[in-house]
């Protein structure tokens, strides 16, 4: 079978943990975010996307993203493009390969931090 790819949005919280812990965003470092004060963040973020599906979750998913997301590519409202397996970290690999599209996750904690992940394909 032909290795399929996945493309996500996602929102990236870096925080002490994070193996790199500057925001790519602004270019301040997250050396004093707490990852449950990350985690609080996330959950209010995820508040305001509930009950959104669909268009409306990838239009509001993606303004979350570019007003908040430490990964470079919240200029791309989050979106990574096109992944298959072994692209990217194994829990953020695992996490959206187990969405549906049009499936957001909960919370996902990787080296790089804490993310919640919409998966669009």
């Amino acid at each position: 079978l032909p290795i399929c790819k996945v493309q996500a949005l996602h929102l990236l919280c870096k925080h002490s943990g994070s193996r790199n812990p500057v925001s790519r965003r602004t270019g301040a470092s997250t050396s004093a975010v707490t990852k449950e004060s990350a985690h609080a963040e996330l959950n209010t973020i995820m508040e305001r996307l509930k009950g959104k599906s669909g268009q409306e979750l990838v239009d509001a998913f993606a303004k979350e993203a570019q007003a908040r997301s430490d990964c470079g590519s919240f200029q791309q409202g989050g979106n990574l493009g096109p992944f298959g397996p072994g692209e990217m970290q194994k829990p953020f690999e695992d996490a959206t390969f187990a969405l549906a599209p049009g499936e957001m996750s909960g919370i996902v904690d990787t080296d790089s931090g804490s993310h919640i992940i919409l998966r669009i394909a």
